[in-house]
């Protein structure tokens, strides 16, 4: 609650986005990719293993341009959905409706035609 005086929040934080499989392998979002030492928030997808939990590896799946002198916080890009695609592929939705897919093998992502 905000009341007079006290600052509103500057944007919703980040969906919770359910996980994905595809080949075996679990696919979750990465929100805070900056905490990480990534280059944005949003955009990153991390490869689990998911007999061990452990990372196997992550894949920026588009870049986010920020514009200089504007808060980072209010430019970050999540992404929203992660999906299985066809063989070997993750389709991947961002909170502002763009559809991408990852290449699992070669770890790359395009725009979803």
């Amino acid at each position: 609650m905000t009341g007079l005086g006290m600052p509103k929040p500057k944007r919703v934080g980040p969906p919770d986005v359910a996980p994905a499989t595809v080949d075996g392998i679990r696919f979750e979002a990465i929100h805070w990719g900056r905490e990480r030492g990534l280059g944005q928030n949003g955009g990153y997808v991390a490869a689990i293993d998911p007999a061990s939990g452990k990372e196997l590896w992550v894949a920026q799946v588009y870049v986010i341009e920020y514009v200089p002198k504007l808060e980072t916080d209010v430019q970050d890009i999540f992404i929203e959905k992660l999906e299985p695609g066809a063989k070997g592929e993750l389709k991947v939705v961002d909170e502002r409706g763009r559809r991408f897919v990852l290449n699992i093998a070669k770890r790359t992502a395009t725009p979803a035609k």
